[in-house]
């Protein structure tokens, strides 16, 4: 918790309560449902949450963005942007329904009121966002296909509306065919921890 406390000091009381309460929240589910790795649990903070606050530090979203976060698992990006944007709504959807009954239950316990959720494949949703967001692994290409009917044509942020990915390692080959619509930001620009020497924001305008 001290880890989000370094990088994000201006939180309300009531948002550093809601992250405070993640740990015991995911350890618990954790034991139920398996939606982090048993290994990686115990780095929850700077491997899960801390990770997917590096869009925050990419883009602070205006108050009635709407946001999608695809393939959500355990609710990362999404469930930590939506303690850190309140006056934003999130919609979690993930293929596996075990993974949005955890999703479901923590967003519930922590308060939530602005987070909604779908067991789906991305394929089925068609409402549409003004951003995308997801730590999805399969390439960027293929996200962008699938995401694009999602992308709403009005904007209301700084950033046009568009994909807001985090990945790890080269990225070069992949974000080729899109190269002129991309934006890659390495996320060491933001947290010096050694984890994230490697870990990378990938933006696409769509």
């Amino acid at each position: 918790m001290d880890l989000i406390l370094k990088y994000f000091p201006s939180l309300t009381a009531t948002q550093v309560e809601q992250f405070r309460q993640m740990d015991a929240l995911y350890h618990d589910w954790n034991a139920k449902i398996n939606v982090i790795s048993r290994k990686d649990i115990d780095n929850l903070y700077e491997h899960h949450v801390l990770h997917s606050l590096g869009i925050a530090e990419l883009i602070r979203f205006k108050p009635g963005t709407e946001i999608m976060d695809l393939g959500t698992g355990g609710g990362f990006p999404g469930i930590p942007l939506a303690v850190m944007f309140p006056e934003c709504r999130f919609h979690l959807i993930d293929s596996i329904g075990k993974k949005i009954k955890v999703c479901m239950a923590v967003a519930e316990a922590l308060g939530l009121q602005n987070v909604t959720f779908r067991h789906c494949r991305a394929e089925e949703e068609k409402a549409t966002f003004d951003f995308v967001v997801s730590r999805a692994v399969m390439p960027l290409t293929e996200l962008v296909r699938l995401v694009r009917k999602n992308i709403s044509r009005t904007a209301r942020n700084g950033l046009p509306n568009g994909l807001i990915c985090l990945k790890g390692g080269e990225m070069d080959r992949e974000i080729m065919p899109l190269k002129h619509h991309t934006m890659v930001t390495p996320l060491k620009d933001f947290f010096k921890e050694e984890y994230f020497s490697t870990k990378k924001i990938v933006y696409v305008s769509i």
